[in-house]
């Protein structure tokens, strides 16, 4: 099956009229399912959780306190759309979920928040390294150039493989997006790759392998790395693909020059 498993709403309505439109164009590509999603941050409920990257920087509190992007919708709202749109004849598989921004300190916060609800799908991701966003414009100031990387990495680890312990989630989103900008460590990262796979096999966790660094943020991995995709393989992690689309016409970029990469024999 051709699959993207990670899409998402932020920067349209929650409409059937605007999901329709990511639904179209797997269509026309020639998906055979798709996951749509949204970050934690446009949801009310889980503002308690970035209180933290909030006090970090003038930066993250002005970037969060946008209202017109972020903790702007319920996830009431949201199952709503789910079941109008469940309710439709669709030509492909589409399954519905929310991308979490984890936060060690705010666990049992996050669990008792996604306790009634039943998504299709959960994905966990880090993009805060102890209140610092590594992936915005003003992180090389406030973070890379800051920090020692090799600390950055060993931290950044550290907080992958506690998400995954957590069974909280059904899926890992891109697991080496902290490369984004070039900053790599000194240290030899195999032995790190190989503990994430070991978990992520032992707690049923996908790993995304995601295109989303190498047409937005222009690295030139068109996914994951081939030292950590050829680990994931070796340790026969279930790998998903993903565009980590944030529009319809990026729906589905790059997947197929990596498709096949990622299956196993």
């Amino acid at each position: 099956m051709l699959v993207d498993g990670h899409m998402h709403l932020e920067n349209g309505p929650l409409t059937k009229e605007y999901v329709m439109e990511f639904i179209n164009e797997a269509y026309k590509q020639g998906f055979d399912r798709i996951q749509i999603l949204d970050h934690t941050h446009r949801f009310k409920e889980f503002e308690v959780i970035y209180q933290d990257v909030k006090e970090a920087s003038d930066q993250q509190r002005e970037w969060l306190a946008n209202k017109k992007m972020k903790f702007k919708d319920t996830l009431s709202s949201y199952v709503r759309l789910i079941n109008e749109v469940k309710a439709e004849e669709l030509p492909i598989e589409v399954l519905f979920g929310l991308e979490v921004c984890y936060v060690p300190e705010y666990k049992e916060e996050i669990r008792r928040i996604l306790e009634p609800y039943q998504f299709d799908f959960l994905v966990g991701a880090i993009h805060s390294i102890d209140g610092l966003l590594y992936d915005m414009p003003w992180s090389k100031e406030l973070l890379w150039e800051k920090y020692n990387v090799d600390d950055i990495y060993h931290r950044y680890y550290e907080l992958i493989f506690d998400l995954v312990k957590s069974d909280l989630f059904t899926q890992l989103a891109h697991p080496d997006t902290i490369k984004m900008f070039g900053y790599y460590p000194t240290y030899d990262l195999k032995p790190t790759y190989h503990e994430l796979a070991e978990l992520l096999v032992e707690h049923h966790v996908k790993g995304e392998c995601n295109t989303g660094c190498y047409y937005r943020y222009h690295h030139p991995d068109k996914g994951l790395s081939k030292e950590l995709l050829d680990i994931f393989k070796e340790h026969h992690v279930d790998i998903i693909t993903a565009s980590d689309a944030h529009k319809p016409a990026d729906v589905g970029t790059c997947i197929k020059d990596i498709y096949k990469l990622c299956q196993y024999d």
